[in-house]
């Protein structure tokens, strides 16, 4: 019977790793998505404010990134622990994370291969732009003139 309850542990532990590893994709899909809509809004409306605040969601979200990767190492090792028991030792269901906190830090998170490969890169293209759009003189704007209308009378 522990055996079960151990297997039902694991379930649950691997379910909030499979939510984490998702939440870390949605984030950096989210990340593309606003960074370029941000920087279509600063090139369309001739507003370069828009490239700066694209800055935003790329730090804020590359925060939360690591925050998630976090949380994912540490059930990790709840999981590794849970998974290391005696099929005898009895279950308690715990999802406390605690006494690994000290090994996984938000830094070391933030310093991973997942997470600076992909918003170091989107933060150097960001760098670019802001230093291409404050370093070129901003263009005049120029009236659109429509098409001329030519009537045509018929007699």
């Amino acid at each position: 019977m522990a055996a079960d309850s151990k297997v039902e542990h694991l379930k649950f532990i691997q379910s909030v790793i499979a939510r984490m590893g998702t939440n870390s994709f949605l984030l950096k899909g989210w990340t593309v998505t606003l960074v370029a809509a941000l920087f279509a809004f600063g090139a369309k409306e001739a507003d370069r404010a828009f490239i700066v605040i694209a800055w935003v969601p790329v730090l804020v979200f590359a925060g939360l990134d690591a925050y998630f990767l976090r949380r994912e190492r540490l059930y990790r090792r709840l999981h590794d622990k849970v998974a290391a028991k005696a099929d005898t030792d009895p279950i308690d269901f715990s999802m406390n994370t605690a006494e690994f906190q000290p090994a996984e830090t938000w830094w070391k998170a933030l310093g991973s291969k997942t997470v600076l490969w992909f918003y170091v890169p989107v933060g150097v293209l960001l760098a670019v732009l802001t230093i291409y759009f404050a370093l070129v003189p901003k263009a005049a704007v120029t009236p659109v003139q429509g098409p001329k209308t030519i009537t045509i009378s018929i007699q």
